[in-house]
């Protein structure tokens, strides 16, 4: 299964870092990975393999969440085909 997942907030050292540790210690492959800042603002989508996951997609939603908060930035993740129905409509 694949996921996107976007990451926003205002720019600081660390923001791929914290969120890339996090993948690998789940065994979660980026695919792919976009990033820009906008004026003082990251922002980053990026295109997961989650299929040798060693966690539970509701786990690794709460654990993104939480990194998100100690990093103040906000990190959401949508399995791909949700992600792709939602923008069908």
């Amino acid at each position: 299964m694949k996921a996107i997942v976007t990451v926003i907030g205002k720019d600081k050292p660390g923001i791929i870092a914290g969120v890339c540790t996090l993948f690998a210690k789940c065994d979660v492959n980026i695919l792919d990975i976009s990033q820009t800042v906008m004026q003082d603002f990251f922002t980053m989508s990026m295109l997961v393999d989650l299929s040798k996951a060693t966690v539970p997609f509701t786990e690794l939603s709460d654990s993104l969440k939480a990194k998100g908060e100690e990093m103040g930035v906000n990190i959401r993740i949508q399995r791909e085909d949700i992600f792709d129905l939602m923008h069908r409509i």
